[in-house]
């Protein structure tokens, strides 16, 4: 089993930084691509960022020049470093990533169960 836990959330002015980070832990073998969702009140959860495992990362347009995706494949760690945050950034931030628990295996996909990061304006 693979756990994913993510920290870092809480509550910001509009304008500020927050760092959040996702550890993962468990039977790891590898770890393949790593991602940030988010999902507002009311709203669709929307992929945020990913990053790869040779760390190619991709961002939705609204977060592009703000945020800034990283990870450190010997901790198992991915990061979100958000800045100039606004109130529409508002949401629960799931990690995502694909994990292969075991040499040979296929990788399996896990979620963590979310960071609160709400801006207020």
């Amino acid at each position: 089993q693979v756990q994913l836990v993510e920290s870092g959330g809480g509550l910001v002015q509009s304008g500020g930084s927050l760092r959040l980070s996702c550890s993962a832990s468990g039977n790891i073998f590898s770890i393949n691509t790593m991602g940030w969702y988010r999902q507002a009140p009311g709203k669709v959860r929307e992929l945020v960022a990913q990053i790869t495992s040779s760390s190619i990362s991709t961002y939705v347009d609204s977060v592009k020049g703000r945020f800034t995706i990283s990870r450190d494949n010997d901790k198992n760690t991915m990061y979100l470093q958000m800045n100039s945050l606004k109130p529409e950034d508002t949401a629960v931030y799931y990690c995502n990533a694909d994990v292969k628990p075991y040499r040979g295996w296929s990788p399996m996909n896990y979620w963590g169960k979310g960071t609160l990061v709400t801006v207020s304006s």
